[in-house]
């Protein structure tokens, strides 16, 4: 990708989103030149276009591990995580709702869970420890007579930390409620087997696997009705109206089945711990690790340089691509919500870098960042 020499672009924010395989924008090339027919049309011109949507809905189950009947292709990962919650809150009717989820969920989570507290439902937010955990036993004890939902991440988008879901499954399933959980950072990094995670309804996204941007999914178990987000013709079994775009669908499929070959996310593994080495060398307890240092995505690694602004560090980096979770506005830091969820302060906090890797990332890349943040820092 790039040889990563200062002052050389080098992308390291691949949690955010990651370039399209080769593989899969080969897969998509000739959808966009001759296969232009409605996929639902039943003529001529619809046939390859709907080939292409079962063959890449049969993809996407693959790596999920369930049937392609249970796989309802979205716009992302924010659509499919909206039509879980809102697709079984309004199922429900009038009926007293209430959901379990986590303080350091993503917003497609928080924000519609905020949306449905303001039409009568209620959420519990349950805390996380300092590795950014979430107990299954505060799971539990939140569960009131009216939980019809628990949505728990699978792996957080900013420190990568991975939840134990097939224990909080337990929980739920004990209690006959649904688990929902957002893999969109697991898929392809680590194993997002639907029956092993013990979960009803699962959201993916497609550019964090190295498919096009608008295009992702949601699992929803067989036999588990949900109301459409958009109603319509009956497009994806009724679920979500509006005519597939087999391009879109195609390379998604594809780039889910390169994704069931992990064994590349070794090397990127070993990159990663390379990185987090060299930093500790250059700049010893003034930097940190936020995040489990083991249950953990194998790409991600967000550190903390103490007593600095993670936001003013990237401005002195222009050609690095990387995130930090605190916002500047009007001079004032507002702290990542998730590391104050953590209970890390903001001599800390605001210090925080999200340094994500991918399958292009290259040893030379690090060595030239680690080298650049010395003479910053110096």
């Amino acid at each position: 990708m790039t040889s990563g020499t200062p002052g050389q672009p080098v992308y390291f924010d691949y949690n955010a989103s990651t370039p399209i395989d080769p593989a899969v924008a080969e897969i998509m090339r000739p959808l966009l030149e001759t296969v232009y027919g409605n996929p639902s049309s039943g003529h001529w011109a619809s046939a390859p276009a709907k080939t292409a949507l079962d063959h890449a809905r049969e993809l996407v189950a693959a790596l999920l591990g369930c049937t392609p009947a249970e796989i309802v292709l979205t716009s992302g990962g924010s659509e499919a995580n909206n039509l879980a919650l809102k697709g079984l809150f309004f199922r429900r009717g009038n009926r007293p709702s209430h959901i379990v989820t986590s303080k350091i969920e993503h917003p497609a989570i928080l924000e519609p869970c905020r949306f449905l507290e303001r039409l009568g439902a209620t959420v519990t937010y349950v805390p996380v420890d300092r590795s950014g955990l979430v107990d299954p036993d505060d799971v539990r004890k939140s569960i009131t007579r009216d939980t019809f939902l628990i949505s728990i991440m699978h792996a957080n988008n900013e420190i990568g930390t991975i939840q134990p879901i097939s224990e909080i499954a337990t929980v739920a399933h004990a209690h006959g409620i649904f688990l929902h959980t957002d893999a969109a950072q697991s898929i392809g990094k680590i194993p997002t087997n639907v029956d092993e995670l013990g979960v009803d309804l699962l959201s993916v996204a497609g550019h964090k696997v190295y498919a096009p941007k608008e295009i992702g999914a949601l699992y929803i178990r067989r036999g588990i009705a949900i109301e459409p987000l958009i109603h319509g013709a009956g497009h994806e079994g009724g679920r979500r109206a509006g005519t597939e775009s087999a391009l879109l669908a195609a390379g998604f499929g594809k780039a889910c089945q390169l994704a069931q070959d992990r064994s590349g996310m070794a090397a990127v593994q070993r990159l990663r711990d390379l990185f987090w080495d060299r930093l500790r060398s250059a700049f010893g307890n003034r930097v940190v690790l936020n995040g489990h240092p083991e249950r953990r995505l194998p790409n991600t690694l967000n550190v903390s340089f103490v007593g600095r602004v993670g936001a003013d560090i990237l401005a002195q980096m222009p050609n690095v691509a990387a995130s930090t979770g605190s916002a500047c506005h009007s001079g004032q830091i507002t702290l990542s919500p998730v590391l104050e969820a953590m209970g890390i302060g903001p001599e800390v906090g605001v210090g925080a870098i999200r340094l994500s890797l991918g399958r292009s990332t290259t040893q030379d890349e690090i060595e030239a960042v680690v080298e650049q943040l010395r003479r910053i820092l110096a």
